[in-house]
């Protein structure tokens, strides 16, 4: 546990502003674990063993300060089989629509329609098991036929239900459902049992809980990037309304799944420079993820606010991120991230992931030096790509890695 103490450390000591012994590397890895094993991302969608196995081999051949999922969606292929999402496609399915070695894909369209917004704002729940879930999920296509409100009226009775439960259709979807759930159980286990196992050879996860910005849920799973945006305008109260029963469904799960000392996920989709104005960021955007980070402190652990996108005009408002955040980028002036965050905030990221297939080895080693040379002095960095590794050149990421752990000694 000697290394496994040692590696945290680094991390928790960047995380407190303070120098670490060397400037701690995560570069969780996406795809390249696979790729570097011999395996397709297929491979690692239809079967844990092998993503496992490409993962293993990783954080043994690169030592990086923590371990992550590299895929989040690794092992699940069989269960999206018979759940049959219809907002993702992913390497190995039987439409063949992406290259085996491609990563997964999000559709993007609305779940909620103009025509259902009037019922959404008044009753979530019918809109969600007619309208949303089976737009989202095959599995579920019953119930978009099935009226709910018969159970209420004209008065309350459970006869509507148990007459559609014996319809061959809702059987079939009950007996599937049961099934799916028997493999997310089974799933879950083997997630634990392999995080388990990577903590054992001594690399701590990168992150222990994932919690998506009240907005991002809005704009993603319900109204699609376009009808957000409109709505903005056109609803913005019930975009609030929204937005404040999300939060509080995410500050419980925060509650229940964040572990002390370990980093929590928050990837944030469409909060970055251009997707809407400071005003509107001011008031749809920044006080939901405020709430979120300030319960992932309570509860005793690190807020990893995973900026995407090209981020300048939001410092001012991640100036106001209370102590104990980390901050990772994928596009913004570093030397200017330093000067405005330093002294608030622990930074990560912005090393570009495609040099690593682009450039030379001296190139890569040259860039590393670059940007160590203005994030290292004062401590309060974690080193990590802008976005994740995917078929780059062996030699490189060898020299990332290598470069990252000479040059940024103490």
């Amino acid at each position: 546990m000697a290394l496994l103490e040692e590696r945290q450390k680094r991390i928790d000591d960047a995380i407190a502003l303070q120098e670490p012994d060397r400037v701690p590397i995560i570069a969780y890895g996406q795809c390249y674990p696979m790729y570097n094993a011999g395996y397709t991302t297929a491979d690692a969608l239809y079967d844990y063993d092998k993503y496992a196995d490409a993962m293993l081999k990783y954080v043994t051949q690169y030592e990086p300060d923590a371990s992550g999922p590299a895929i989040t969606t690794a092992g699940q292929a069989p269960l999206m089989e018979l759940f049959q999402p219809k907002t993702l496609v992913w390497p190995g399915a039987p439409d063949k629509r992406i290259d085996v070695n491609s990563i997964h894909q999000f559709i993007e369209f609305p779940l909620l329609e103009d025509d259902d917004f009037d019922r959404f704002a008044v009753d979530q729940t019918g809109v969600l098991l007619n309208k949303i879930l089976p737009r989202q999920n095959g599995i579920v296509d019953p119930l978009a036929n099935f009226d709910f409100g018969s159970l209420l009226y004209p008065s309350p009775g459970i006869a509507p239900l148990a007459i559609a439960c014996a319809m061959p259709e809702f059987k079939a979807m009950f007996q599937e459902l049961a099934e799916l759930g028997e493999l997310y159980m089974d799933y879950g286990q083997q997630v634990g049992a392999f995080a388990a196992e990577v903590e054992e050879m001594g690399y701590p996860l990168m992150a222990t809980g994932i919690g998506i910005v009240a907005f991002d849920s809005y704009s993603d799973f319900l109204r699609g990037t376009i009808g957000a945006g409109a709505d903005l305008y056109d609803h913005p109260d019930a975009v609030k309304y929204f937005l404040n029963q999300n939060v509080e469904v995410v500050k419980g799960i925060i509650k229940a799944t964040a572990k002390p000392d370990r980093l929590f996920f928050i990837p944030m989709h469409k909060a970055m420079d251009g997707f809407m104005s400071d005003e509107h960021y001011a008031e749809f955007y920044w006080p939901y993820l405020l709430q979120m980070v300030e319960t992932i402190l309570e509860v005793g652990a690190i807020p990893y606010v995973y900026t995407e996108g090209y981020y300048k005009t939001r410092l001012k408002f991640l100036k106001q991120l209370p102590k104990g955040c980390a901050v990772h980028f994928e596009g913004v002036d570093m030397a200017l991230a330093k000067k405005e965050l330093g002294d608030v905030a622990c930074l990560s990221g912005n090393f570009p992931a495609q040099f690593l297939a682009t450039a030379t080895k001296q190139q890569v080693i040259d860039k590393v030096k670059e940007l160590l040379d203005v994030c290292m002095p004062g401590g309060g960095y974690i080193f990590d790509l802008d976005g994740g590794l995917y078929n780059y050149n062996v030699e490189n990421v060898e020299a990332m890695f290598e470069t990252v752990k000479e040059y940024g000694k103490s």
